[in-house]
């Protein structure tokens, strides 16, 4: 369902479970950081009513998800970690050309923020199935079903405002351009790294 082209290795799971608060943290500021992009898009495209909609109600969400994450790092009586440089996405971000129409920079942003909800998407079942600790499980099993929704959503935006069968082929190259970047990640406590 989420097209992407090279899975996450299963081992990655190990190295979650041994560093939970050091992904915890990280996950935290995903959350974020995925509120920031929705208000980002409002700021840059407010002349799109329904995106702005969809837009709204995605920060207020992905807040939410913060607090739940924050929560469970307080429950472990730890503290919420600095915020660290994600390598996946900048890497990510290389892909398209900067510039271009208004149109083509709305398309690219969607477009990465709709692979970026397939990764964790991804990531999430990983965890859902294979963590220990079955109450974390549980959680990012709930998690999983919000993220794949965002994917869905993004991705829907980005075929409704570009060309459809360009927008199509953008995907496919930007999902193979991720799988090349894969390759190297997935060995470190985060959740996209």
């Amino acid at each position: 369902m989420l097209g992407l082209k090279l899975p996450t290795d299963p081992r990655w799971v190990n190295i979650v479970e041994k560093n939970i608060d050091e992904i915890l943290t990280d996950h935290a500021y995903c959350e974020q950081k995925a509120a920031s992009t929705a208000i980002s898009l409002i700021v840059s495209f407010p002349e799109y009513t329904e995106l702005v909609g969809e837009m709204t109600a995605l920060a207020r969400e992905e807040m939410g998800h913060f607090k739940m994450v924050h929560d469970r790092i307080i429950a472990r009586n730890q503290i919420l970690g600095r915020d660290r440089k994600d390598p996946y996405v900048i890497e990510l971000l290389k892909f398209f050309p900067k510039g271009g129409s208004r149109t083509t920079q709305l398309v690219h942003r969607l477009l990465y923020a709709a692979l970026i909800e397939a990764r964790s998407c991804e990531r999430f079942r990983l965890l859902s199935e294979e963590l220990q600790d079955r109450k974390l499980a549980d959680f990012y099993h709930k998690l999983m079903i919000s993220e794949a929704g965002h994917y869905t959503m993004f991705l829907k935006f980005a075929r409704q405002y570009g060309d459809r069968q360009d927008v199509d082929g953008k995907w496919e190259e930007l999902l193979a351009y991720e799988a090349s970047i894969m390759k190297d990640l997935g060995t470190k406590e985060t959740i996209h790294g």
